[in-house]
């Protein structure tokens, strides 16, 4: 096995390990079954848990976020991230600019000061619902994280813990979107437009 794999798949087992707590919810069905009503009936039952969680931590980010713009009409599952449910929150510096969802954001990158903040949740095998962690990116001046592309990553568990992570982990996936300013967007039948 390779290296990257190999820090992949232990990253992602220290992932599910240190998120072990459940909600007091259970899904109707299976997660790849279940109905965008049902998806939404999920996040309602566990929302709480999650923001009560996050609000333990120092970090003000983990309050804030709750009254930034939502970028969906609900949590989806696209990929990234594990395959789990995301709900993404921008804070006014960039909500606009993001909401635009480019994929050409080279000469226009997203404007310093943007903070993005996904809320993570899963639907495990038995229908438990497993809360996840709060993780953000947050935009910063050329030449602070050059070889991030200027974005500082990080988060915090679902009890309001820091969680460590690696800046070069995470934007080895971000970098994938290197022409969207290393933006992953919710998937397209959920975005929320600019107005």
């Amino acid at each position: 096995m390779k290296k990257s794999a190999l820090r992949f798949a232990l990253t992602t087992a220290a992932f599910f390990v240190s998120s072990a707590a459940y909600a007091a919810c259970t899904a109707p069905a299976l997660k790849d079954d279940l109905t965008d009503e049902q998806i939404v009936e999920v996040y309602e039952c566990i929302k709480a848990d999650l923001r009560a969680g996050y609000a333990k931590s120092d970090n003000p980010w983990a309050t804030d976020y709750v009254n930034w713009g939502a970028t969906a009409t609900r949590p989806a599952a696209p990929g990234p991230h594990g395959n789990r449910f995301l709900n993404t929150f921008v804070n006014e510096i960039g909500l606009e600019e993001y909401n635009k969802y480019s994929d050409e954001r080279e000469e226009n990158p997203m404007p310093v000061g943007t903070v993005i903040a996904k809320e993570v949740f899963n639907v495990n095998k038995k229908k438990e619902v497993k809360k996840g962690q709060l993780f953000f990116m947050e935009k910063v001046a050329a030449g602070t994280a050059d070889e991030w592309g200027n974005w500082i990553y990080s988060a915090v568990k679902s009890n309001g813990d820091p969680m460590k992570i690696s800046q070069k982990f995470c934007h080895d996936c971000h970098g994938a979107f290197s022409d969207q300013d290393s933006l992953g967007y919710p998937d397209e039948d959920v975005r929320l437009t600019a107005e």
